[in-house]
């Protein structure tokens, strides 16, 4: 799994433009939580589609990148939490032990 970390709300607009060509992919994580790292460790051992860009939010340190997110998507904020953008919007979204790496790829049509 090559993770592309998250760390400004300047990135938010360059995945919203990435996803017209491919799948983004938005994994928030709390470094303080077992749920977290348990679906993260879950999430590196599955087979990664080279067609899925994946994005990792640090959101003990990038806080407000969170709260962005949340505002431009509509999407309630969740820990630990998956957001596939397609086309500029967020077309599924998932928290806590429903995320699974073949969920994420069935939704994106990898």
């Amino acid at each position: 799994m090559n993770w592309i970390p998250l760390q400004t709300e300047a990135q938010l607009e360059a995945i919203r433009e990435k996803s017209a060509g491919r799948p983004q992919v938005i994994f928030k994580h709390s470094t303080r939580c077992s749920t977290s790292a348990m679906v993260k460790g879950r999430l590196e051992r599955a087979r990664t589609p080279d067609s899925i860009d994946f994005y990792y939010l640090d959101l003990l340190n990038y806080r407000p990148v969170s709260n962005k997110i949340a505002a431009d998507f509509s999407i309630p904020h969740e820990s630990p939490q998956v957001l596939l953008i397609l086309n500029g919007q967020c077309v599924y979204d998932e928290s806590h032990i429903g995320i699974t790496m073949d969920d994420i790829v069935e939704r994106s049509g990898s």
